[in-house]
């Protein structure tokens, strides 16, 4: 038994998961729609392509959105993916240690090691400096 998709209960779940309201995709349409428009049509089971593109170009969404979603299969993908192991493969279960004091002494030790890099090049450069000034 195929099951027909109601376009207009398509446009009405969009139109509210992008937080819009039926005034403003009135407004977005034209001046001959308004919000009992509107109403009227997220209750046709068929909405005409011309109209279909209208709200597809005003809420960016594409037109096959609203002609093939099907909000039954849609839930038995997510029940039938997501169980309760879903993101086991995703995880590493091994425990995560740090130690901060630990990654601190890095970080100092870091640090030693660029100052005393630093002293080393001030050190050749001043050399080089005091030879050109005996030339």
């Amino acid at each position: 038994m195929e099951q027909k998709i109601h376009q207009g209960r398509n446009v009405k779940r969009f139109r509210e998961m992008l937080g819009i309201k039926q005034e403003a995709l009135a407004f977005d349409l034209g001046n001959d729609w308004n919000q009992k428009k509107i109403s009227m049509l997220e209750q046709k089971e068929l909405i005409e392509d011309d109209i279909l593109n209208q709200i597809s170009n005003s809420l960016k969404i594409p037109v096959e959105a609203f002609q093939n979603f099907d909000e039954e299969q849609a839930v038995n993908i997510i029940s039938n993916t997501f169980g309760e192991h879903a993101f086991s493969n995703s995880f590493n279960y091994g425990t995560i240690n740090i130690h901060p004091i630990e990654k601190l002494i890095s970080l100092h030790e870091e640090k030693i090691a660029l100052y005393e890099r630093m002293l080393k090049e001030k050190d050749e450069m001043m050399a080089r400096l005091e030879k050109l000034i005996n030339k």
